[in-house]
């Protein structure tokens, strides 16, 4: 977890991706359907680099025998502050293996639903380079 942790605040895609599972499974706090996959997880979170200003981690909580973490985290997206938590559960080899975010209010939720939407034809085609 420290890994992936670092990497967040080092704004560092490749060293994100690279704490990744092959099969992990994202589930975003604005879309219904989960994106299963190592390759559109590492695309959408390289758009909430391009989207997040501000970001940092201001709490952690672990449990589940090591394999589940909860990063609480603060961030912008332009004048609209987001509260937020990444979910995360590691696999046998420590590595993410399901990836979920929420986020509050709802203000920040639509502002990221927004910003995302415009990144998402980017993100499509990073997950297929």
């Amino acid at each position: 977890m420290t890994s992936f942790r670092n990497a967040v605040e080092a704004r560092d895609p490749d060293a994100m991706a690279a704490t990744l599972a092959e099969n992990v499974v994202f589930r975003s706090p604005v879309a219904f359907k989960p994106y299963p996959g190592k390759a559109i997880t590492a695309a959408i979170l390289r758009g909430v680099l391009r989207v997040f200003e501000d970001f940092r981690y201001v709490r952690e909580l672990s449990g589940g025998e090591g394999r589940d973490h909860a990063l609480v985290f603060e961030a912008r997206i332009g004048d609209t502050r987001v509260e937020g938590c990444d979910f995360l559960h590691f696999d046998d080899d420590g590595l993410i293996d399901e990836f979920t975010v929420m986020v509050r209010p709802l203000s920040a939720a639509q502002a990221l639903s927004e910003a995302m939407a415009a990144q998402f034809d980017r993100i499509q085609r990073e997950a297929l380079n």
